[in-house]
């Protein structure tokens, strides 16, 4: 553009020049707007910090910035007010809204020993939190820096705008002074020079070098809205390609928050029914009492999620029991009351008449644990990690959206089925071990592109092997935010299709973008060589393509959140229990 303009002021055209030169900065100040519109949706993460927070100092409520809070202060949150930093509460009892964060527009219980984030809104009650990051290291922070370094990773459809960038300017320079050349040999030297220079202009690749990136920022900007957060540009292309999606089960498909769903003395059984999370009344007699009862002593102290979910189902009226051993791969050993007791999985102890029930249980999802008391069998109980209420909703729209879904999991075989059958998928593959799903996704591979969705923690090896690594729940989990292309930063899973269909809606406009600006040069190029363009008229329809093509990208910036309060009130009850 400068040498078309020089050159145009040498031969005397200096209205022409003088429009190119408007018309381009015109051009270049949208440009940058767009850019800096799209990367505000990002920043404004940040703008969610409040501009001061109240700090107890010897008891005494004091103002200060969020930036002098240090780790191991203690912050008091009105209700109503936003939290600055992240934190764990201390204090109080109240509701959190986490809907700029995560995405879930559904309030969350807040508890003494939770762990908040910047940013969330509380409720009506009052909290005091004690400081576990700095303003520079909080959870929005890390999330902006993230994305802006991951920026420089350019996804497929920006490296091939880039690839033909590169050796397109040297060679439009090139035919311009052959054009001249040749011109001002055979024909009237001034005409041709000026000829090529409008070539010159006409094969500008302005618009072909913002093509991609204010479409690459725009979506990632949007993305974060409803609390996805893309990692570069090479994420986004990544996840616009997934037609494949591995799945683990535990805490993706589940909320992992195993329940009692069933106890079984002498062959009788009581179901628990009711929503998922929600555990019910399970002693309906004496006996299943006393299983609950012994199972509950022996796993009074134990942190395994089994043991926190018989200790609810007991209602933590039992007696720790003493003398207990842990046997490995087994169960454990006690004394419940002065007498010996025993829990774990069959085989270790013999089901006996229960064989059936555990064989029922097992085929329903569930694990079953044995309870056996003075050497006699008490009976059994089915836990089981529900499936996230929204599990087969999204299952459905990824399937009719054409993709198809595997489930990878540890867990064993019938248990993994069922509750595949439940969410609908018809790939399962269980009893697997963290490279085992490694293996797996290397060979699913073949058959397509393949994103793998985990915690992030014990499915790294799989995420890693994957296209592309999907991180749930990634709030909770500095390891999932660090190592996944993309972070789904709430807990409703209907996130993930929605990320899968902006992606892909967000990769067809790249390629558009990347078309219209190539067809843009091969039509003004001929124009332009044969005077059928002056020099403003080829500026003017160059520059009115870049604005097309910024217009267009920007549509990627255009994200509805569909979780909306009506269709997130049948998850309120898994969001309670996950907290």
């Amino acid at each position: 553009m400068t040498i078309a303009a020089v050159g145009a002021v040498i031969l005397g055209e200096v209205g022409e020049a003088a429009m190119l030169a408007v018309l381009f900065s015109i051009s270049e100040g949208l440009e940058e707007y767009a850019v800096g519109r799209t990367r505000r949706g990002l920043r404004a993460l940040l703008d969610l910090v409040p501009d001061s927070a109240m700090v107890l100092r010897a008891g005494v409520p004091t103002a200060v910035s969020p930036s002098v809070l240090r780790v191991g202060d203690q912050i008091l949150i009105k209700p109503g007010e936003r939290i600055a930093t992240d934190g764990r509460i201390s204090e109080g009892r109240s509701s959190l809204d986490v809907s700029a964060i995560t995405g879930e527009s559904v309030p969350i219980e807040a508890n003494p020993g939770d762990v908040v984030f910047a940013g969330s809104i509380n409720g009506t009650g009052v909290l005091a939190v004690d400081v576990s990051a700095t303003a520079e290291n909080n959870s929005l922070a890390k999330i902006v820096q993230i994305v802006e370094a991951e920026q420089s990773r350019k996804g497929d459809a920006q490296r091939l705008a880039d690839r033909i960038a590169k050796p397109l300017v040297p060679a439009i320079m090139l035919m311009a002074a052959v054009i001249a050349g040749i011109g001002a040999v055979f024909g009237d030297p001034a005409t041709w020079v000026e000829r090529a220079l409008v070539v010159l202009v006409a094969a500008s690749p302005c618009a072909l070098a913002i093509s991609v990136p204010v479409t690459v920022v725009a979506a990632i900007g949007a993305a974060s809205k409803i609390g996805v957060l893309v990692k570069g540009g090479a994420a986004l292309e990544s996840l616009g390609r997934v037609r494949i999606v591995a799945v683990d089960k535990t805490g993706t498909l589940t909320a992992n928050k195993p329940v009692v769903v069933g106890v079984a003395v002498g062959g009788q059984a009581n179901e628990v029914a009711g929503e998922p999370g929600v555990t019910g009344d399970v002693g309906h007699s004496i006996e299943q009492a006393r299983v609950l009862a012994v199972a509950a002593a022996l796993e009074a102290h134990s942190e395994h999620p089994l043991a926190r979910a018989i200790l609810a189902a007991d209602g933590g009226v039992s007696r720790a029991a003493t003398d207990v051993q842990a046997v490995p791969g087994a169960g454990l050993t006690g004394l419940v009351e002065g007498r010996p007791a025993r829990l774990g999985r069959p085989g270790w102890i013999d089901a006996g008449a229960l064989a059936d029930r555990v064989a029922a249980f097992q085929a329903d999802g569930a694990t079953a644990v044995l309870v056996e008391e003075d050497q006699r069998l008490l009976g059994v109980v089915a836990v089981r990690d529900e499936l996230r209420p929204e599990a087969r909703e999204v299952i459905t729209h990824m399937h009719d959206s054409g993709n198809a879904v595997v489930m990878l999991t540890g867990d064993n075989a019938a248990t993994a089925t069922a509750l595949a059958q439940i969410a609908g998928i018809d790939d399962v593959h269980a009893d697997l071990r963290p490279e085992d799903k490694a293996r797996i996704v290397s060979t699913l591979r073949g058959d397509g592109f393949i994103a793998m969705v985990g915690d992030g923690v014990n499915d790294a090896p799989a995420l890693a092997t994957a296209d592309l690594g999907i991180a749930m729940g990634a709030m909770g989990s500095d390891v999932a935010i660090e190592t996944a292309d993309v972070a789904l930063m709430g807990e409703d899973l209907r996130v993930l299709p929605q990320a899968l269909d902006h992606a892909r809606q967000a990769r067809t406009i790249m390629l558009q973008n990347v078309g219209l600006s190539l067809g843009l040069i091969a039509v003004l190029i001929p124009l332009a060589l044969f005077g059928l363009l002056g020099l403003a008229a080829v500026v003017a329809v160059h520059e009115l393509g870049e604005i097309v093509v910024i217009a267009n990208g920007v549509r990627a910036g255009r994200v509805k959140n569909r979780l909306t309060m009506a269709d997130t009130a049948g998850a309120s009850v898994a969001v309670g229990a996950n907290r």
